[in-house]
């Protein structure tokens, strides 16, 4: 009897592994009923949409700046109401574009798309790195807040003309548009070659 039940185990077994072979060829063989994703046009512009904005580069420096200022009579400079005060600062200017106007056009397998012209995205000024120098204490025409504000605004108008000159908006235009490739490339079935194409939109 002992025999007999274990014979029939063994065959129970061998039953049940035949059937999950059959169903794991049938299941290679035939789709599981779910269809990749359509690559649309509509599609593509949701999904980079909604990125918002795309800081491609960031710049980090330090800078050292002066403030002076005298007090004027008429145009005319007032004698020792010569006010001024030397920082040293650090900080971060990011440039990328607008993801909200990329525009994408699809025909058959080519993919066009259109990206803004790059622009600086934001710029910060590190509260905690800033070092005042040679301060003035001048009783006629003293330090005031309004200074300090004035001149971060100068220095940061400043600092985004030299890194413009630097070349910091056609670097993040680069990045942008390699960025941008990368992302709808992996959207894309390996099975399929699209052909994209990224340009600067027409202003």
């Amino acid at each position: 009897m002992k025999k007999i039940q274990i014979s029939q185990t063994l065959k129970n077994m061998i039953v049940i592994i035949i059937i999950a072979v059959v169903f794991f060829f049938v299941g290679k063989i035939w789709p599981s009923g779910e269809e990749p994703t359509a690559i649309t046009s509509d599609l593509l512009s949701q999904q980079i949409q909604s990125i918002s904005e795309l800081a491609s580069v960031e710049y980090n420096y330090t800078n050292m700046g002066k403030f002076e200022n005298q007090a004027t009579f008429y145009g005319w400079k007032v004698p020792f109401t010569t006010k001024s005060f030397i920082l040293s600062y650090d900080g971060k200017i990011k440039a990328g574009i607008d993801m909200s106007l990329v525009e994408v056009h699809m025909s058959g397998k080519n993919i066009n798309i259109s990206i803004p012209e790059t622009k600086i995205l934001s710029h910060e000024i590190d509260e905690k790195s800033i070092e005042v120098f040679d301060e003035t204490k001048n009783i006629f025409n003293q330090i005031s807040i309004t200074d300090y504000n004035q001149f971060a605004i100068d220095q940061k108008e400043s600092m985004e003309n030299k890194a413009k000159e630097k070349g910091l908006l056609e670097e993040a235009q680069n990045k942008a548009q390699e960025t941008i490739k990368t992302f709808v490339e992996s959207m894309c079935s390996s099975d399929d070659e699209y052909k994209i194409e990224i340009k600067m939109a027409e202003s």
